[in-house]
């Protein structure tokens, strides 16, 4: 394994031994008046208008759309080990899975409650217990993390380039971390754990490339 390689490796082991330790933190449930106070101000310094397109701009970072846009990109760039990667997605679901079990943190009461489109895909009307971690910022900042070390790792692209699409990456990202919050998805706490987790297995899943 090449220095870069392991630096990549190593990285992804130490965000992942943060998410688990955070988990630890959330589950003692220290960020509880952090959480409301967030989501509170979020939801008043916001306009309503917003209820429908973020409502909208959600369902991007679902199960069934996620996986299609990951199987694009796998299919368009060859350079990534497809088994390794999907092993690596598919393993934040197991996380998320484990954390909503067993991390104790109740999601916003339905009073915060601002998703206002009349479709949901299956994968929403699965409940397993608390909201921690949130799968939407996990998939997203998965997604995001093997397009963001392509296009760095890229010498077909020049640094504007590069520079622009970073920055529509992350504008994404915030977006869809955003919305979470402010449809009374997810708490503060939430969307930081499922962005810690996404970052981490995708950091790991690229270590191959």
């Amino acid at each position: 394994m090449t220095k870069p390689r392991m630096y990549t490796f190593l990285t992804g082991v130490l965000i992942f031994c943060l998410f688990v330790v955070f988990s630890y933190i959330v589950h003692k449930n220290l960020f509880t008046g952090l959480d409301f106070d967030t989501t509170v101000r979020v939801q008043d310094h916001l306009s309503r208008s917003f209820d429908t397109p973020f409502s909208l701009f959600s369902l991007l970072g679902s199960v069934e759309i996620a996986s299609i846009l990951l199987l694009v990109l796998i299919t368009f760039i060859r350079k990534l080990k497809s088994i390794f990667v999907l092993l690596s997605y598919i393993a934040i679901h197991f996380f998320e899975l484990f954390g909503k079990i067993f991390v104790t943190h109740p999601g916003p009461p339905y009073l915060l409650f601002r998703y206002d489109i009349a479709f949901q895909f299956p994968s929403s009307y699965i409940q397993p217990g608390s909201s921690y971690p949130s799968g939407h910022a996990a998939r997203t900042a998965f997604i995001s993390t093997l397009l963001l070390l392509i296009i760095f790792r890229s010498k077909k692209l020049s640094g504007f380039h590069k520079a622009i699409i970073f920055s529509l990456v992350i504008l994404f990202d915030v977006t869809m971390f955003v919305s979470r919050i402010y449809l009374g998805e997810h708490w503060l706490s939430d969307v930081v754990g499922g962005a810690i987790l996404g970052v981490a297995m995708g950091l790991l899943s690229t270590v191959l490339i």
